[in-house]
């Protein structure tokens, strides 16, 4: 079945309020349908109230609308059962504890960790952090020039490692790459599999159990959801071995004044209040999706990024970057407009009604290897339409004039 997005534009307040508005950064964060903001609307409505904690009605009502949708998260990506899904704040909160009580907590001093140079910040930085404490060893794998990853040397690069930690999908070279056989790849080296899935979640069915993978990472909000709330899946004899991020309310057993007894899987991660209403609707945000089919999303956008890269392709001056084949990549292109700054046609779009990301996206180490400084990224998801992208040609081909390109 194939999606019909002017239909599901009906869903976005945002494109009722201006019908004209093109919004092409969803890699960044998405909108909101108007079933995820009644959700989060009606919970502060009629059941507002702290989870766990009371005996009371409300608060009852409250605790179950926030594990009902943990239970939705865990049905979603096909995780053994609901104690392996760990709500946090987004997928950067969620590597930094994996980072965190792995690497300080689990490893000893002078461990090794693999990471790849498509990473986004969030996946590089928290390991760079443990690794100034505990004097781990960070090494990468390479990606080519046509944007994908360079197994050639992953053997050679994974001897010896605790961790591999890695990209599903590039947010910049839109790269998709073999989780499966990465995660395989890992455990063929007696290392844990540690998966950034922040641009693969919202856009393609993703199983957990079937890719293999230790941990998995992802953002609520760019999946429809709010903001502040994202996942961290883990297998449960993991979680359960693990010590906590954060110390506080609800994430203990007992404290007593000389030592603490940590909660069960997955509370002893979630200290302190969570984020209930966002937990809620990013179970309204899951009822979406399912609802569209992830297996159609995968397609639409597959759809709208080669007629994206078809479109670019047709413009002089445009430098494309990431694999050719648009069956490899996910919702995204980020590219280059002759000597125009990412940052001025960035500018020059909004004026236009269009909305990209421009810059170096959280992805620096990305950019060094390219010899870029920033570029120019264009995202997709459900709510988009080929005529959106007919406009975006043409406002490029303005731009190229108004630039003075030769």
């Amino acid at each position: 079945m194939s999606l019909n997005p002017k239909l599901i534009r009906k869903d976005f307040p945002i494109f009722q309020k201006n019908d004209n508005l093109i919004y092409f950064d969803s890699a960044a964060t998405s909108q909101k349908p108007i079933q995820v903001i009644e959700a989060v609307a009606d919970f502060y409505r009629k059941f507002n109230a702290n989870v766990h904690r009371g005996v009371y009605r409300l608060s009852v009502e409250a605790t179950e609308a926030y594990e009902g949708s943990r239970r939705k998260v865990a049905q979603f990506i096909n995780a053994a059962n609901s104690r392996e899904v760990v709500f946090v704040r987004n997928t950067t909160e969620a590597l930094n504890l994996v980072a965190h009580s792995i690497g300080i907590n689990q490893m000893k001093k002078g461990g090794k960790i693999v990471l790849t140079m498509m990473e986004h910040h969030s996946n590089i930085v928290p390991w760079q952090l443990v690794s100034k404490i505990m004097n781990h060893r960070i090494e990468y794998i390479p990606f080519d020039g046509e944007g994908y990853l360079d197994l050639s040397v992953a053997d050679k690069i994974l001897r010896d490692a605790d961790v591999f930690s890695f990209v599903h999908a590039s947010n910049v070279l839109g790269t998709v790459n073999d989780v499966k056989l990465l995660c395989r790849m890992a455990h063929d080296h007696g290392a844990l599999a540690v998966v950034d899935a922040a641009q693969s979640v919202p856009h393609m069915p993703v199983d957990v159990r079937d890719i293999g993978c230790d941990f998995l990472a992802f953002s609520g909000h760019k999946m429809l959801g709010p903001t502040g709330i994202g996942v961290l899946y883990g297998r449960y004899e993991l979680l359960d071995g693990m010590e906590p991020f954060m110390g506080g309310g609800e994430m203990i057993k007992e404290v007593h004044l000389d030592r603490s007894v940590w909660n069960d899987v997955p509370w002893k991660f979630e200290a302190g209040t969570p984020n209930i209403a966002g937990a809620v609707g990013l179970g309204a945000a899951v009822d979406y999706l399912r609802g569209l089919g992830m297996e159609n999303v995968r397609t639409h956008e597959h759809m709208l990024t080669a007629k994206a890269l078809e479109l670019l392709a047709e413009l002089k001056h445009v430098k494309i970057y990431g694999p050719e084949n648009p069956k490899h990549r996910c919702g995204l292109v980020a590219f280059n407009l002759g000597d125009i700054h990412p940052h001025d046609l960035a500018t020059y779009l909004d004026n236009h009604g269009i909305c990209v990301r421009a810059g170096h996206h959280c992805a620096m180490p990305i950019h060094t290897r390219l010899g870029l400084s920033a570029s120019t990224r264009a995202s997709f998801f459900v709510y988009n339409t080929v005529e959106e992208l007919e406009i975006f040609q043409e406002v490029l081909k303005k731009a190229v004039k108004f630039f003075k390109l030769a």
